[in-house]
């Protein structure tokens, strides 16, 4: 059903242009000609000329080469794909208002223009089963589409549930865990305390024992937890959701991409996926807290993930403010260097509370 033929991008057919490895493109079609250099009659030096370009003009100028019927039907047997659309959205001279609110993407012009995903349908089924190389799934999935209302990722419902939430979920569902974990934390720091499942509600009753020494111990822990997540959320957004260029070209990677952070690029104004749901969540601090609890002593461990967990909180909670809402100036200019990392140069700009690490490792987008 969504079975295409494969879709290339103009920066891939640029690429190949060197007798090891030679295409052209012609009436949109591009052709692997590497094998057929030795064997043209007018000899390689005329194509490898045109290596890596469209060559419709030169195919018709009678000067350069004449070419006869059976010429084309050669250039068939070497299809093997055509070119994509190469319109680009995000652009150098973009600018942020602070009123800003895109129009509505017209889903059917979008899809006969650009032949990639029907945004009106489920869009995994169609990016599994789609034929697209990896330079044009980066080149698409980074140019944003805005939809009046959320897309579908999924066709059953049962799985869709599991790819949106709504902002208020992140706090409800993690500020009572780093609470949890805050409480264990000082304690921890007064008695050893029995595992979880042996009695999960005794930090909560131990509460009224606890003395000024043991909380001040942990809020040492929490704020280093602050900062350690600070470092995550950069690096997090640069080296993982931006792993971009190092993907496989695959369709199995493409979707784990598109799922993990595509999809944000794709539709960034969409407000069911602006933060992440606690499933997606649970899977990426999961090897995250392992390591803490190998690396401290219980109590320290749990320190740093509860100040961690907060400003995770803080973090989703603000993303979601940056796409939406009307902010104070500090977030109102975080709104704007944020959506520069949407609408001008994805590839600087991954700092969403702050520019800290942005400027530490030199990536700062200018805005």
């Amino acid at each position: 059903m969504y079975k295409r033929v494969r879709i290339l991008d103009v920066d891939e057919l640029s690429a190949h242009a060197s007798s090891l490895s030679c295409w052209i493109s012609y009436k949109g079609k591009v052709f692997d000609i590497t094998n057929f250099l030795q064997d043209h009659p007018g000899g390689d030096d005329v194509l490898l000329k045109y290596a890596g370009q469209d060559v419709a003009m030169v195919m018709k100028d009678e000067a350069e080469h004449e070419h006869s019927d059976s010429a084309y039907d050669i250039l068939d047997e070497y299809v093997i794909g055509r070119l994509g659309c190469t319109e680009n959205i995000v652009r150098d001279d973009w600018e942020a208002e602070d009123d800003f609110d895109p129009d509505a993407t017209d889903a059917v012009e979008d899809l006969k223009k650009h032949q990639f995903l029907d945004l009106q349908q489920p869009l995994l089924p169609q990016l599994w089963h789609a034929n697209f190389s990896k330079a044009y799934y980066l080149r698409q999935v980074h140019q944003p589409r805005h939809l009046s209302d959320s897309a579908r990722l999924f066709g059953p419902d049962y799985l869709e549930v599991f790819t949106k939430a709504k902002w208020y979920v992140v706090p409800i569902f993690w500020l009572p865990i780093a609470f949890y974990l805050f409480l264990r934390s000082a304690l921890q720091f007064t008695t050893p305390l029995p595992p979880f499942m042996v009695d999960p509600t005794l930090p909560l009753s131990g509460i009224v024992n606890l003395s000024p020494a043991p909380i001040i111990k942990t809020l040492i822990c929490f704020f280093i937890g602050n900062f350690v997540w600070t470092l995550l959320e950069y690096s997090f957004h640069r080296f993982l959701f931006h792993v971009d260029y190092y993907l496989p070209d695959k369709p199995i990677f493409l979707l784990l991409h598109f799922l993990l952070h595509g999809v944000h690029h794709y539709v960034p104004m969409d407000q069911l996926r602006l933060v992440m749901p606690p499933p997606l969540f649970a899977m990426l601090e999961w090897p995250m807290t392992r390591l803490a609890y190998k690396i401290f002593p219980l109590p320290i461990a749990n320190g740093i993930i509860s100040g961690a967990f907060t400003f995770y909180v803080l973090y989703d909670c603000m993303h979601y403010a940056l796409h939406h809402t009307q902010l104070p100036a500090y977030l109102k200019e975080m709104k704007k260097y944020h959506l520069a990392h949407h609408y001008k140069n994805f590839d600087l700009g991954f700092g969403v509370t702050s520019k800290v690490w942005d400027i530490v490792f030199n990536t700062v987008l200018p805005v």
